[in-house]
Protein backbone atom coordinates (compact mmCIF):
# COMPACT_ATOMS: atom_id res chain seq x y z
CA UNK A 1 0.00 0.00 0.00
CA UNK A 2 2.90 2.49 0.98
CA UNK A 3 4.66 1.69 -2.27
CA UNK A 4 1.08 2.54 -3.95
CA UNK A 5 0.67 6.00 -1.99
CA UNK A 6 4.21 7.10 -2.66
CA UNK A 7 4.77 6.22 -6.32
CA UNK A 8 1.60 8.83 -7.19
CA UNK A 9 3.06 10.71 -9.88
CA UNK A 10 0.84 14.16 -8.61
CA UNK A 11 4.29 16.33 -8.88
CA UNK A 12 5.10 15.37 -11.68
CA UNK A 13 2.06 16.37 -13.22
CA UNK A 14 2.22 19.34 -11.67
CA UNK A 15 6.01 20.30 -12.72
CA UNK A 16 5.42 22.04 -15.55
CA UNK A 17 2.16 23.16 -15.58
CA UNK A 18 2.67 24.95 -12.54
CA UNK A 19 6.01 26.76 -13.68
CA UNK A 20 4.35 27.90 -16.70
CA UNK A 21 1.55 28.81 -15.34
CA UNK A 22 3.50 31.48 -13.15
CA UNK A 23 5.60 32.36 -15.31
CA UNK A 24 2.93 33.75 -17.85
CA UNK A 25 1.32 35.38 -15.16
CA UNK A 26 4.40 37.21 -14.17
CA UNK A 27 4.75 37.90 -17.60
CA UNK A 28 1.52 39.92 -17.54
CA UNK A 29 2.57 41.41 -14.36
CA UNK A 30 5.45 42.97 -16.26
CA UNK A 31 3.15 43.86 -19.56
CA UNK A 32 3.62 40.41 -21.79
CA UNK A 33 1.71 38.87 -22.74
CA UNK A 34 2.43 35.08 -23.85
CA UNK A 35 -0.33 33.31 -25.40
CA UNK A 36 1.70 30.15 -26.31
CA UNK A 37 3.62 28.09 -23.71
CA UNK A 38 6.19 27.17 -26.19
CA UNK A 39 7.61 30.28 -27.11
CA UNK A 40 8.10 30.81 -23.34
CA UNK A 41 10.22 27.17 -23.23
CA UNK A 42 11.95 28.19 -26.63
CA UNK A 43 12.20 32.32 -25.41
CA UNK A 44 15.39 31.42 -23.33
CA UNK A 45 17.10 29.47 -26.25
CA UNK A 46 16.93 32.67 -28.93
CA UNK A 47 20.40 33.39 -30.48
CA UNK A 48 19.00 35.93 -32.92
CA UNK A 49 16.63 38.38 -33.70
CA UNK A 50 14.91 40.21 -36.21
CA UNK A 51 13.38 43.57 -35.81
CA UNK A 52 11.51 45.70 -37.80
CA UNK A 53 12.55 49.38 -38.12
CA UNK A 54 9.28 51.24 -38.61
CA UNK A 55 6.55 50.87 -35.07
CA UNK A 56 9.67 48.50 -33.80
CA UNK A 57 12.84 50.31 -33.40
CA UNK A 58 10.79 53.69 -33.98
CA UNK A 59 7.77 55.09 -32.26
CA UNK A 60 5.71 55.09 -35.28
CA UNK A 61 4.60 58.08 -35.42
CA UNK A 62 5.88 59.50 -38.72
CA UNK A 63 5.52 63.43 -39.95
CA UNK A 64 6.42 64.94 -42.46
CA UNK A 65 9.85 67.15 -41.95
CA UNK A 66 10.75 68.30 -45.05
CA UNK A 67 9.31 69.23 -48.76
CA UNK A 68 10.56 70.18 -51.81
CA UNK A 69 9.36 70.27 -55.65
CA UNK A 70 10.83 70.78 -58.79
CA UNK A 71 12.12 73.66 -59.83
CA UNK A 72 10.32 72.42 -63.27
CA UNK A 73 7.25 73.04 -61.17
CA UNK A 74 4.83 76.13 -62.68
CA UNK A 75 2.64 77.22 -59.93
CA UNK A 76 2.77 77.58 -55.62
CA UNK A 77 -0.83 77.32 -54.38
CA UNK A 78 1.90 75.49 -51.33
CA UNK A 79 4.58 78.03 -50.97
CA UNK A 80 2.98 80.43 -48.52
CA UNK A 81 1.55 77.88 -46.11
CA UNK A 82 5.50 76.55 -46.20
CA UNK A 83 7.10 79.82 -45.59
CA UNK A 84 4.89 79.92 -41.82
CA UNK A 85 6.52 76.51 -41.31
CA UNK A 86 10.33 75.54 -40.33
CA UNK A 87 10.34 72.64 -43.50
CA UNK A 88 13.19 72.12 -45.95
CA UNK A 89 11.91 73.76 -49.10
CA UNK A 90 13.44 75.74 -52.35
CA UNK A 91 10.45 75.73 -54.94
CA UNK A 92 6.69 74.60 -53.02
CA UNK A 93 4.24 74.65 -56.39
CA UNK A 94 2.55 71.59 -57.70
CA UNK A 95 2.45 70.88 -61.37
CA UNK A 96 0.85 72.06 -64.09
CA UNK A 97 -2.46 72.59 -63.82
CA UNK A 98 -2.57 73.49 -60.21
CA UNK A 99 -3.88 70.23 -59.13
CA UNK A 100 -0.43 68.57 -57.79
CA UNK A 101 -1.12 68.95 -53.96
CA UNK A 102 -4.62 67.70 -54.04
CA UNK A 103 -3.30 64.66 -55.84
CA UNK A 104 -1.09 63.88 -53.86
CA UNK A 105 -3.25 63.92 -51.08
CA UNK A 106 -5.96 62.08 -52.72
CA UNK A 107 -3.33 59.88 -53.49
CA UNK A 108 -2.15 59.36 -49.60
CA UNK A 109 -5.38 59.12 -48.92
CA UNK A 110 -6.35 56.27 -50.26
CA UNK A 111 -2.85 54.02 -49.05
CA UNK A 112 -2.63 52.24 -46.24
CA UNK A 113 1.12 52.90 -45.53
CA UNK A 114 1.67 54.66 -41.82
CA UNK A 115 3.99 56.88 -44.17
CA UNK A 116 0.96 58.08 -46.16
CA UNK A 117 -0.67 59.07 -42.99
CA UNK A 118 1.53 61.34 -41.92
CA UNK A 119 1.65 63.50 -45.29
CA UNK A 120 -2.20 63.55 -45.25
CA UNK A 121 -1.93 64.52 -41.90
CA UNK A 122 0.58 67.17 -43.27
CA UNK A 123 -1.39 68.50 -46.12
CA UNK A 124 -4.76 68.45 -44.15
CA UNK A 125 -3.09 71.08 -41.90
CA UNK A 126 -1.91 73.05 -44.71
CA UNK A 127 -5.53 73.30 -45.57
CA UNK A 128 -5.18 71.33 -48.77
CA UNK A 129 -8.61 69.43 -50.21
CA UNK A 130 -8.89 65.82 -51.80
CA UNK A 131 -10.36 65.49 -55.32
CA UNK A 132 -11.90 62.69 -56.67
CA UNK A 133 -9.60 60.02 -58.85
CA UNK A 134 -10.47 58.38 -61.90
CA UNK A 135 -8.63 55.32 -60.49
CA UNK A 136 -6.15 54.23 -57.86
CA UNK A 137 -3.76 51.02 -57.41
CA UNK A 138 -1.61 50.14 -54.73
CA UNK A 139 2.00 48.58 -55.61
CA UNK A 140 3.22 46.15 -53.21
CA UNK A 141 6.75 47.83 -51.59
CA UNK A 142 6.62 50.22 -53.97
CA UNK A 143 3.73 52.76 -53.59
CA UNK A 144 0.73 54.04 -55.64
CA UNK A 145 -0.77 55.32 -58.24
CA UNK A 146 -4.01 57.00 -59.73
CA UNK A 147 -5.08 58.43 -63.03
CA UNK A 148 -6.66 62.24 -62.64
CA UNK A 149 -8.28 63.80 -65.63
CA UNK A 150 -6.46 61.02 -68.16
CA UNK A 151 -2.89 61.46 -66.44
CA UNK A 152 -1.47 58.74 -64.24
CA UNK A 153 0.15 60.02 -60.97
CA UNK A 154 2.82 58.22 -58.56
CA UNK A 155 3.53 58.38 -55.14
CA UNK A 156 6.36 56.03 -53.65
CA UNK A 157 9.65 55.04 -53.26
CA UNK A 158 12.21 55.71 -56.02
CA UNK A 159 12.14 52.45 -57.31
CA UNK A 160 8.88 53.06 -58.39
CA UNK A 161 10.17 55.67 -60.45
CA UNK A 162 12.84 53.89 -61.89
CA UNK A 163 10.46 51.02 -62.82
CA UNK A 164 8.30 53.65 -64.61
CA UNK A 165 10.93 54.83 -67.11
CA UNK A 166 10.36 58.60 -64.88
CA UNK A 167 13.57 60.47 -65.00
CA UNK A 168 14.48 62.31 -61.66
CA UNK A 169 15.88 65.92 -61.82
CA UNK A 170 19.57 65.84 -60.50
CA UNK A 171 18.70 69.12 -57.77
CA UNK A 172 15.64 66.57 -56.26
CA UNK A 173 17.86 63.23 -55.88
CA UNK A 174 20.99 65.40 -54.20
CA UNK A 175 18.35 66.03 -51.86
CA UNK A 176 16.66 63.43 -51.36
CA UNK A 177 20.14 61.84 -50.77
CA UNK A 178 20.92 64.31 -48.01
CA UNK A 179 18.01 63.71 -46.10
CA UNK A 180 18.48 59.56 -46.25
CA UNK A 181 21.91 60.31 -44.54
CA UNK A 182 19.47 61.78 -41.77
CA UNK A 183 17.89 59.08 -41.33
CA UNK A 184 14.65 60.44 -43.43
CA UNK A 185 12.09 58.45 -45.41
CA UNK A 186 11.73 60.11 -49.02
CA UNK A 187 8.49 60.06 -50.71
CA UNK A 188 8.51 60.89 -54.53
CA UNK A 189 5.50 62.22 -56.14
CA UNK A 190 6.04 62.17 -60.04
CA UNK A 191 3.44 62.41 -63.67
CA UNK A 192 4.18 60.09 -66.24
CA UNK A 193 6.82 61.91 -67.42
CA UNK A 194 8.84 63.97 -64.23
CA UNK A 195 9.45 63.80 -60.49
CA UNK A 196 7.42 66.64 -59.33
CA UNK A 197 8.63 66.45 -55.85
CA UNK A 198 9.75 64.93 -52.45
CA UNK A 199 9.14 64.70 -49.30
CA UNK A 200 11.25 63.64 -46.30
CA UNK A 201 9.82 61.83 -43.30
CA UNK A 202 11.17 61.17 -40.07
CA UNK A 203 10.10 58.76 -37.25
CA UNK A 204 11.34 59.24 -33.96
CA UNK A 205 13.62 56.73 -32.29
CA UNK A 206 12.29 55.37 -28.97
CA UNK A 207 14.31 56.19 -25.90
CA UNK A 208 14.50 52.65 -25.13
CA UNK A 209 15.68 51.32 -28.99
CA UNK A 210 19.58 51.74 -28.08
CA UNK A 211 19.63 50.31 -24.72
CA UNK A 212 17.67 47.23 -25.14
CA UNK A 213 19.62 46.85 -28.39
CA UNK A 214 22.59 46.77 -26.42
CA UNK A 215 21.28 44.20 -23.49
CA UNK A 216 20.29 41.74 -25.93
CA UNK A 217 24.27 41.98 -27.77
CA UNK A 218 25.25 41.82 -24.35
CA UNK A 219 23.26 38.22 -23.62
CA UNK A 220 24.85 36.99 -26.73
CA UNK A 221 21.73 37.75 -29.54
CA UNK A 222 23.15 38.59 -32.60
CA UNK A 223 20.58 41.51 -33.29
CA UNK A 224 19.58 42.33 -37.44
CA UNK A 225 17.07 45.17 -38.10
CA UNK A 226 15.01 44.56 -41.59
CA UNK A 227 13.41 47.78 -43.34
CA UNK A 228 11.63 48.61 -46.70
CA UNK A 229 13.57 51.86 -46.33
CA UNK A 230 16.50 52.51 -48.86
CA UNK A 231 20.18 51.67 -48.00
CA UNK A 232 21.04 54.94 -46.27
CA UNK A 233 17.94 55.75 -44.12
CA UNK A 234 18.79 52.01 -42.94
CA UNK A 235 22.09 52.61 -42.14
CA UNK A 236 21.34 56.10 -40.57
CA UNK A 237 19.17 54.35 -37.91
CA UNK A 238 21.06 50.82 -37.86
CA UNK A 239 24.37 53.29 -36.51
CA UNK A 240 22.55 55.54 -34.26
CA UNK A 241 21.08 52.32 -32.19
CA UNK A 242 23.96 50.47 -32.59
CA UNK A 243 22.92 47.74 -34.89
CA UNK A 244 25.88 45.97 -37.24
CA UNK A 245 23.47 43.84 -39.61
CA UNK A 246 21.07 45.38 -41.07
CA UNK A 247 19.23 44.77 -44.77
CA UNK A 248 17.36 47.67 -46.60
CA UNK A 249 14.61 47.79 -48.98
CA UNK A 250 13.26 44.25 -48.20
CA UNK A 251 9.90 43.09 -49.25
CA UNK A 252 7.35 41.67 -46.89
CA UNK A 253 8.29 38.10 -48.62
CA UNK A 254 11.64 38.92 -48.05
CA UNK A 255 11.32 39.26 -44.45
CA UNK A 256 10.25 35.48 -43.85
CA UNK A 257 12.98 33.81 -46.37
CA UNK A 258 15.77 35.96 -43.87
CA UNK A 259 14.40 33.99 -41.15
CA UNK A 260 14.11 30.68 -42.75
CA UNK A 261 18.00 31.31 -43.85
CA UNK A 262 18.94 32.05 -40.46
CA UNK A 263 16.74 29.02 -39.09
CA UNK A 264 19.15 27.13 -41.63
CA UNK A 265 21.74 28.24 -40.26
CA UNK A 266 20.90 26.66 -36.91
CA UNK A 267 19.81 29.63 -35.15
CA UNK A 268 16.64 30.20 -32.70
CA UNK A 269 15.12 33.05 -34.29
CA UNK A 270 13.02 35.59 -32.66
CA UNK A 271 10.86 38.43 -34.92
CA UNK A 272 9.96 41.46 -33.88
CA UNK A 273 7.13 43.42 -35.62
CA UNK A 274 3.92 45.33 -35.71
CA UNK A 275 2.63 45.76 -39.11
CA UNK A 276 0.50 43.16 -41.45
CA UNK A 277 3.87 42.92 -43.57
CA UNK A 278 5.44 41.39 -41.06
CA UNK A 279 2.79 38.43 -40.47
CA UNK A 280 4.36 36.33 -42.99
CA UNK A 281 8.08 36.36 -41.01
CA UNK A 282 6.10 36.28 -37.51
CA UNK A 283 4.89 33.09 -38.37
CA UNK A 284 7.74 31.50 -39.42
CA UNK A 285 10.01 32.51 -37.10
CA UNK A 286 10.86 30.27 -33.44
CA UNK A 287 9.57 33.09 -31.47
CA UNK A 288 7.39 36.11 -32.99
CA UNK A 289 6.32 39.02 -30.79
CA UNK A 290 4.33 41.76 -31.93
CA UNK A 291 4.16 45.63 -30.78
CA UNK A 292 0.94 46.58 -28.94
CA UNK A 293 0.23 49.32 -30.72
CA UNK A 294 0.40 47.27 -34.26
CA UNK A 295 -1.92 45.93 -36.58
CA UNK A 296 -4.20 43.31 -35.46
CA UNK A 297 -2.95 40.87 -37.89
CA UNK A 298 0.38 40.42 -36.55
CA UNK A 299 -0.67 40.52 -32.85
CA UNK A 300 -2.64 37.37 -33.79
CA UNK A 301 0.42 35.63 -35.53
CA UNK A 302 2.43 36.82 -32.91
CA UNK A 303 2.89 34.67 -29.76
CA UNK A 304 3.99 37.32 -27.22
CA UNK A 305 2.88 40.89 -27.67
CA UNK A 306 4.18 43.88 -26.28
CA UNK A 307 1.48 45.83 -24.39
CA UNK A 308 3.40 49.16 -23.99
CA UNK A 309 5.62 48.21 -27.40
CA UNK A 310 8.71 49.31 -25.46
CA UNK A 311 11.78 47.08 -26.41
CA UNK A 312 13.37 46.74 -23.02
CA UNK A 313 10.21 44.60 -22.70
CA UNK A 314 12.03 42.08 -24.78
CA UNK A 315 15.05 41.42 -22.72
CA UNK A 316 12.84 40.98 -19.86
CA UNK A 317 11.01 38.22 -21.42
CA UNK A 318 14.12 36.12 -22.14
CA UNK A 319 14.72 36.77 -18.87
CA UNK A 320 11.28 35.78 -17.62
CA UNK A 321 11.47 32.35 -20.48
CA UNK A 322 15.11 31.14 -18.84
CA UNK A 323 13.58 31.61 -14.86
CA UNK A 324 10.68 29.67 -16.34
CA UNK A 325 12.42 26.93 -17.87
CA UNK A 326 14.78 26.70 -14.48
CA UNK A 327 11.66 26.23 -12.19
CA UNK A 328 10.31 23.22 -14.32
CA UNK A 329 13.99 21.59 -14.15
CA UNK A 330 13.91 21.95 -10.42
CA UNK A 331 10.20 20.83 -10.29
CA UNK A 332 11.27 17.97 -11.90
CA UNK A 333 14.12 17.07 -10.16
CA UNK A 334 12.26 17.63 -6.80
CA UNK A 335 9.81 14.77 -8.05
CA UNK A 336 11.91 12.46 -9.44
CA UNK A 337 13.83 12.59 -5.75
CA UNK A 338 10.84 11.92 -3.84
CA UNK A 339 10.36 9.08 -6.19
CA UNK A 340 13.50 7.82 -6.29
CA UNK A 341 14.05 7.47 -2.76
CA UNK A 342 10.40 7.01 -1.46
CA UNK A 343 9.51 4.04 -4.01
CA UNK A 344 12.35 1.90 -2.68
CA UNK A 345 11.90 2.39 1.04
CA UNK A 346 8.14 1.72 0.57
CA UNK A 347 9.59 -1.37 -1.06
CA UNK A 348 11.19 -2.60 2.34
CA UNK A 349 14.74 -1.55 1.22
CA UNK A 350 15.53 -0.89 4.79
CA UNK A 351 13.76 -3.78 6.22
CA UNK A 352 16.50 -6.15 6.36
CA UNK A 353 18.98 -3.47 8.04
CA UNK A 354 17.45 -2.08 11.12
CA UNK A 355 13.39 -3.57 10.67
CA UNK A 356 11.85 -0.38 9.07
CA UNK A 357 9.13 -0.34 7.25
CA UNK A 358 7.14 2.86 5.59
CA UNK A 359 3.75 3.63 7.06
CA UNK A 360 1.24 4.23 4.48
CA UNK A 361 0.42 7.60 6.25
CA UNK A 362 3.59 8.93 6.27
CA UNK A 363 4.05 7.72 2.56
CA UNK A 364 0.99 9.60 2.02
CA UNK A 365 1.96 12.69 3.92
CA UNK A 366 5.44 12.16 2.13
CA UNK A 367 3.60 12.23 -1.52
CA UNK A 368 1.66 15.39 -0.43
CA UNK A 369 4.81 16.88 0.41
CA UNK A 370 6.43 16.94 -2.41
CA UNK A 371 3.33 18.45 -4.66
CA UNK A 372 3.64 21.15 -2.54
CA UNK A 373 7.09 21.43 -2.91
CA UNK A 374 6.63 21.62 -6.40
CA UNK A 375 3.72 23.85 -6.16
CA UNK A 376 6.05 26.81 -3.73
CA UNK A 377 8.95 26.47 -5.80
CA UNK A 378 7.18 27.31 -8.46
CA UNK A 379 5.47 30.54 -6.82
CA UNK A 380 9.06 31.59 -6.20
CA UNK A 381 9.14 32.89 -9.44
CA UNK A 382 6.26 35.94 -8.48
CA UNK A 383 9.25 37.19 -6.03
CA UNK A 384 11.79 37.01 -8.85
CA UNK A 385 12.74 40.50 -10.43
CA UNK A 386 13.22 40.04 -14.08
Amino acid sequence: VSVLVIACPCALGLATPTAIMVGVGKGAENQILIRDAESLEIGHRVNAIILDKTGTITAGKPSVVSIQWSVDSEQSSLRASLEQSNLTHSSASPPSGGWGVEILLSLESKSEHPLAEAVVKFLKEKGVQSIDLESFESITARGVKGKFEGKTYFVGNSKLLSENGIPIPSELESEAQLWSEKAQTVIWFADEKNALAILGIQDQIKPSSKSAIAKLQNSGVEVYMLTGDNQQTAKAVADEVGIEHFKAEVMPSDKSDFVKSLQEKGKVVAMVGDGINDSEALAQADVSIAMGHGSDIAMDVAKITLITSDLEKIPKAFRLSHLTVNGVKQNLFWAFIYNMIGIPIAAGVLYPINGFLLDPMIAGAAMAFSSVSVVMNSLRLKNLKI
